[in-house]
This record gives C-alpha cells, sequence and structure tokens, in this order.
C-alpha cells in the first residue's frame, strides 16, 4: 500500500483548495481518512482527460462502480493505493455506499453531457467528509454549503455568493471539528495562495464560509 503522503501529493496536485482546507485537521488519521476520499474523487475526475472516446470512459466509470463491492466489504483490490485507502477510511467512519455510487453515475452522466448534479457532484462527498470529521448526523448542516460550493466550481459565482449567508446560518450547527470539510467554500473567487491561507485561517476560526 502506498504511504499516505503519496495520497496527500496526489490531492494537492489535483484539488489544492480542498488540500488546503485538510491541513486543518489535526488528527492524522482522520486527515488521512479525509484524503482518502479526495484522492478517490480525483480518481473519477481525472478519467475524462486519460481517455478520448466516451464508451471509454463510461467502462472506466463501470470498473470504479464495481470496485465499491470490495470496498464496503473491507476487501479492496490489492495493490490499489486510493481504493486500499478508501476501505480504511469507510470502515473506520462507517460510511454510507449510496453518496458514492451517487458520485460515479453523476461522472458517468457527464461523460453524455448531461447536467451537473449539484448534490452528487458537491453535497454527498462534502457530507461524506464531514462523517470522517464529526461522526454520524452532522449531514444536513452542510447541504447549502456543498450546493455553494457546486455552483462556484460550475461557474455560476453570483449565485453561489447569494447563498452565502443561509450557508452560514445552517454551518451554526455544525462542530467545529467539521469545519476543514467545509472550509475551503471560503475560497470562492480567490486566486492568491496567500489570501486563500488567511481566508482559510478565518473561516476555521469563526465557523462561517
Amino acid at each position: 500500500m502506498a504511504e499516505p503522503g503519496d495520497l496527500d501529493t496526489q490531492v494537492r496536485a489535483a484539488d489544492p483548495d480542498r488540500w488546503l482546507s485538510s491541513r486543518f485537521v489535526g488528527d492524522a488519521e482522520a486527515r488521512a481518512d479525509l484524503i482518502a476520499l479526495y484522492a478517490f474523487e480525483a480518481e473519477l475526475l481525472t478519467i475524462p482527460t486519460r481517455v478520448t472516446q466516451p464508451l471509454l470512459a463510461e467502462m472506466r466509470y463501470a470498473w470504479w462502480r464495481e470496485q465499491m463491492d470490495g470496498v464496503f466489504a473491507g476487501v479492496p483490490r490489492k495493490g490499489h493505493p486510493v481504493l486500499e485507502a478508501l476501505t480504511l477510511a469507510v470502515s473506520r467512519r462507517a460510511l454510507d455506499r449510496v453518496p458514492f455510487e451517487a458520485l460515479i453515475e453523476a461522472h458517468t452522466g457527464r461523460v453524455h453531457s448531461e447536467p451537473h448534479d449539484l448534490d452528487a457532484f458537491y453535497v454527498g462527498p462534502m457530507q461524506a467528509a464531514v462523517r470522517v470529521l464529526a461522526g454520524v448526523g452532522h449531514e444536513p448542516a452542510v447541504v447549502e454549503a456543498g450546493r455553494m460550493w457546486g455552483l462556484a466550481q460550475t461557474g455560476r459565482l453570483e449565485d453561489a455568493r447569494a447563498m452565502r449567508a443561509s450557508a452560514n446560518r445552517a454551518l451554526k450547527a455544525l462542530p467545529a471539528a467539521a469545519f476543514p470539510a467545509v472550509a475551503h467554500a471560503a475560497l470562492i473567487g480567490v486566486t492568491s495562495e496567500g489570501v486563500k491561507r488567511l481566508r482559510l485561517f478565518w473561516a476555521t476560526l469563526t465557523g462561517g464560509v
């Protein structure tokens, strides 16, 4: 199995905003489980860049869907660092399978130019990340923050900013330990690395995005 640092490097390159947010997780095991989630998402996201035919992309997503059987049975494909790390996270945090399958399905739909499913792409993964950091029961608090992040990621910045107040009201119910799972939503429209770090520090300090 790959060292945790290998996946950390992968996520840092593929998803720098959420990687930065994960630096605010003090517990090393929890951070590793969070990085496993993000590495899984990064793998799915890069599939269309690796193949030129929609059918080939669809086949790769079907492969990932099949691998969920092993992940949730505790017997991942050996030698695959993302699947092995994800299996540990699923076991340690009692994660639900539904958001993972919904994400794979949403990516498959994108191969055929279907609209972005904001809940599958952004809300479900954010809820899984919250469960990693704070356990069961806090998922509803991040629905609006997840949608806000999704709108920003799909180019609807003004719509995303318009949701900020309602997202922050909902986040008041979120334990402080879970906030690194949503802090990246505070980075909407921010491009400077230094400003991003300051914004994340302030977001985790105040519990708002």
